[in-house]
């Protein structure tokens, strides 16, 4: 399960396309978005930098992952 922050999204429409972007990656992909929390939650067996590089394609790039010390 991977989680994005999609500062960008804002109204169905982004999560439509959110969700069309991340389905053209897998298409088996699971996918829960949270627009209030801009969130948005995949199940996918494809690595976060793919499915990452298909929402910054879409044009949702998602934001940093915060640093783990």
């Amino acid at each position: 399960m991977h989680r994005f922050t999609l500062p960008d999204m804002s109204c169905g429409h982004c999560v439509a396309a959110i969700t069309d972007a991340l389905r053209a990656a897998d298409a088996q992909a699971g996918v829960d978005i949270d627009v209030k929390a801009k969130t948005a939650q995949v199940d996918s067996a494809l690595p976060r930098d793919a499915l990452a590089a298909a929402l910054a394609d879409a044009g949702y790039p998602p934001a940093p992952e915060p640093t783990r010390i």
